[in-house]
């Protein structure tokens, strides 16, 4: 890309970052590093495939089974760096889209290691591909983690949970309670993988430095029943429920099983002594052990302690529900395209494109949990050929233009669409929330429409079909596999609602599942 030929050592360093590929290129590793230390940092987000030690320059290519891992690792590591004994470790994306190993000399060690790994993975369970579409988990796996927190010398509030456990997935409800002389939470996911990812991950982690240790444990129940949403407990999908003011958040029967419920009766809870882990940097944290499945400490913003949620690495208000999504394309984008796109995650209320730097956008959700999942999911994908960057705002709303400003439709309210996928409390499009990939759920479909007229729909959108079926029990719901997560986004955008006739128009989502 660079005509002159002496400039390209210096423009080495400070290089655009790469496009997502599935390899991963990591530096600064330490010199003695283990081969499982390495795989460890991906293992919650997918299957680890390949990996490439470079020991003398301190670098290392790690390959994840599908680039939808790799995506979700990037961004979960991006505003948390990683450590491995105790050092930090840098990671991006590499220019390779797959590690050829197979000649190298130095090998042996590490396909031992990945087949050390995958043995455990598929001993205790038989886990495939990225937390976001594979991964078989053992039949009859609950979605439902019960949660210990053990050394509690530091208040930890529901919003500190959801904060740390979304990273895995969608939660869809907390109960928080005390039973001997414990805290604990039962935590619901809409998916039983994420439960196995997180409890993976966490269990056995401190929340802050030496203090507050996480202990998970798949709960007998299979999903939990919230009557109101507090500081106790709460139901993301319902946000109607009544506060309950003070009434006990577990039904009677489950109190029973689970003892009185409480609150933290914490002494501690102004004591200075226990400065919490939270991104400063003397924050030591624990650094990884060499066990597949760990990651590093589980930095939480400032903010988080005090009840509120926020991302480290973000000048944003916490808790606010305003995003900015910038690298946005400016010949492409429009208001009703990121309306769209942010819709699959939360209902999206206002949209601004800013009038004089067009690829930076706005986008205000219904609150403060939707903009947080929005930015999870989209942060890092690529549209219109650019990789799209989600942030929280330091703007707590959108302004509409003022009568007679000149705007160019660049600023639209879209409080009273009909399109909102999650208006209805307990809507089952709550437990239907996945990244994007190239598989797209297609429903609503009228029983005139034929196969070859819903690919040729995709085709002219601009997209290559790789594969379709109906669904077997309902002609109305289909799966459509494209070329990449990116044409799936755009073919999101453009064909979601698209009027199919008979007064049936396409709804369309991510898939979990592939054809």
């Amino acid at each position: 890309t660079y005509t002159n030929g002496n400039d390209s050592k210096k423009f080495k360093r400070d290089r655009p970052p790469c496009s997502p590929s599935r390899v991963l290129h990591l530096r600064k590793i330490p010199c003695d590093v283990t081969e499982a230390e390495i795989i460890s940092l991906g293992l919650p987000f997918g299957r680890v495939t390949n990996l490439l030690m470079l020991k003398e320059k301190r670098q290392a290519f790690l390959e994840m089974a599908s680039e939808e891992a790799a995506v979700t690792m990037v961004n979960y590591y991006t505003p948390i760096t990683p450590h491995l004994r105790s050092q930090p470790v840098y990671i991006q994306y590499s220019n390779h889209r797959e590690l050829k190993t197979d000649n190298l000399p130095n090998q042996a060690r590490a396909q031992a290691a990945l087949q050390a790994v995958s043995a455990v993975q598929s001993g205790s369970l038989a886990l495939s591909g990225g937390p976001s579409n594979e991964g078989t988990v053992l039949p009859g796996q609950s979605p439902v983690l019960r949660i210990i927190i053990e050394n509690l010398f530091y208040p930890v509030t529901l919003e500190v949970l959801h904060q740390i456990f979304s990273k895995f997935g969608t939660v869809l409800k907390i109960i928080t309670f005390t039973k001997n002389n414990q805290f604990q939470a039962l935590l619901q996911y809409a998916d039983p993988v994420n439960a196995h990812y997180a409890k993976m991950a966490l269990d056995g982690q401190n929340i802050y430095n030496a203090c507050c240790t996480l202990r998970i444990d798949f709960s007998k129940l299979t999903s939990l029943n919230v009557k109101y949403n507090n500081d106790k407990s709460r139901d993301f999908t319902r946000l109607d429920l009544p506060t309950g003011d003070g009434q006990p958040s577990l039904e009677p029967a489950m109190a029973a099983a689970f003892g009185a419920p409480g609150i933290i009766s914490s002494p501690y809870a102004g004591a200075a002594g226990f400065a919490p882990a939270i991104g400063f940097p003397q924050a030591t944290g624990l650094s990884v052990p060499a066990v597949p499945g760990a990651l590093g400490p589980l930095t939480i913003t400032s903010s988080a302690v005090t009840g509120r949620m926020a991302i480290p690495g973000t000048s944003g208000i916490p808790g606010n529900s305003v995003l900015l999504v910038t690298n946005l394309n400016p010949d492409l984008i429009t208001p009703h395209g990121l309306f769209i796109l942010f819709g699959v995650y939360g209902d999206v209320h206002r949209v601004k494109i800013m009038f004089n730097k067009k690829e930076n956008a706005l986008v205000q959700m219904a609150d403060a949990n939707q903009a947080q999942l929005a930015m999870n999911h989209l942060s890092g994908q690529r549209l219109y050929g650019k990789v799209l960057r989600a942030t929280l705002s330091k703007h707590q709303a959108v302004q509409l233009p003022r009568e007679g400003q000149e705007d160019q439709g660049l600023t639209r309210d879209f409080s009273n669409s009909p399109l909102h996928r999650f208006k209805k409390p307990g809507s089952k499009n709550f437990q239907n929330i996945f990244p994007p990939s190239a598989t797209l759920h297609l429903s609503n479909i009228p029983p005139s429409v034929t196969v070859d007229g819903l690919k040729n729909l995709f085709i002219e959108a601009g997209c290559s079909v790789k594969a379709f079926k109906f669904f077997q029990k309902d002609r109305k719901m289909a799966l459509i596999q494209l070329g990449s997560v990116e044409e799936a986004i755009q073919a999101l955008i453009e064909l979601h609602n698209h009027d199919l006739g008979e007064n049936h128009h396409l709804r369309v989502s991510f898939s979990k599942s592939t054809i």
